[in-house]
């Protein structure tokens, strides 16, 4: 069918074959000012235009730099995505303390599809496998989780280690997740498990702690002393989601546990250090699914209550207490206000009094 231009990018070219297929090529001037032309691929391997078009760049670097554009890699001089997975968790021991869930989930999830390949030939097809895979067993939400820690190895090679690079998880539509319904505790339950966790001053910290201030149990962990300020009652918080810093508030049942508990601490000590966070996740399962989930089949994921529930618990309960919605957008460090509205329809101002008793 010919070749033609692409109208995207300068010396990329598409030859439409008679299957509907598409044969990419770039053109390029070699060291002696010669016109090259080199077949990239097929449309159906996953090649794309923006893959062209970082391919050519990466010839012309190398002509500029008085290399062989065309050589092939020796195996020594592969970088494996599993390397700057290493060097990724590596750099960020130490600063967050989900660290570990990190690596047990890129472990069990990500290395075993593209850890063995060269990072550079990694594309977004290779991440719809994962994605595809992972959806026969796993829930959408946790599947988002799995592609969201691809795509920040790969901006930790572009980023870090200057790597030329596209991130495929670009190329990637996060899945759905149905959040229309979020189960959250009442006063009654709330009591429950306070009374439940009382006799764990570990665990009545941490619930404590989420319930006060709403944070993710990744924000809750790496609470330091340093970010307690007891005469305002605030708390620094940083979220691991957004990458931002915000201010939480200490509840006054809360304030006397943590008066009791800074003088035993450093500057730089977590309030929270007797356990790692997988074993808080696994000793709140245990007390919320005795609790709450009798009955409830494990992939009930609106009505079971989880550690998570705590966080919607916090605006939930703000909400019914008559807060602004925006006021709950910044105490949740919510970036989008549509992400706080679920919340609205729980305020004592929604109507429903109003409209109950319209036509007496």
């Amino acid at each position: 069918m010919g070749m033609s231009r692409s109208e995207k990018y300068v010396g990329v070219y598409l030859n439409h074959l008679a299957n509907n297929d598409i044969t990419y090529y770039v053109k390029f001037k070699d060291e002696n000012g010669k016109r090259k032309t080199v077949s990239i691929g097929k449309k159906s391997n996953g090649i794309t235009q923006t893959y062209c078009n970082s391919k050519r760049a990466e010839f012309i670097n190398k002509i500029n730099l008085g290399e062989d554009p065309q050589a092939k890699k020796k195996k020594k001089d592969i970088i494996t995505f599993d390397s700057i997975a290493k060097k990724y968790f590596d750099s960020v021991e130490g600063i967050n303390r989900d660290n570990k869930n990190s690596i047990a989930r890129y472990e069990l999830h990500i290395k075993p599809f593209i850890g063995h390949k060269d990072i550079s030939l990694i594309d977004y097809k290779d991440i719809e496998k994962i994605q595809k895979a992972k959806q026969k067993t796993h829930s959408p939400k946790t599947v988002n989780h799995i592609t969201t820690l691809a795509g920040t190895i790969f901006n930790y090679a572009i980023k870090k280690e200057r790597m030329r690079i596209l991130n495929p998880t670009s190329e990637i539509n996060n899945l759905k997740i149905d959040n229309k319904r979020e189960r959250f505790l009442n006063l009654e339950e709330i009591k429950a498990l306070l009374d439940e966790v009382a006799v764990n001053e570990t665990l009545n910290l941490f619930t404590r702690l989420s319930l006060s201030t709403g944070g993710r149990a990744s924000t809750i962990m790496n609470i330091k002393k340093k970010d307690i300020d007891i005469e305002n009652h605030t708390i620094n918080l940083y979220d691991f989601k957004n990458g931002t810093s915000y201010k939480g508030f200490i509840t006054d049942d809360l304030l006397p546990i943590i008066e009791n508990l800074l003088p035993q601490l450093k500057i730089n000590d977590y309030l929270i250090s007797t356990y790692a966070m997988d074993t808080i996740q696994h000793k709140m399962k245990a007390i919320l699914d005795d609790l709450f989930n009798i009955g409830l089949k494990s992939n009930d994921s609106k009505n079971r209550a989880v550690t998570h529930t705590l966080r919607h618990t916090f605006a939930s309960q703000l909400a019914m207490n008559g807060t602004p919605i925006y006021t709950i957008q910044k105490l949740m460090n919510h970036k989008d206000i549509n992400m706080t509205l679920r919340y609205a329809k729980l305020a004592p101002d929604n109507g429903k009094n109003e409209v109950k008793g319209l036509y007496k």
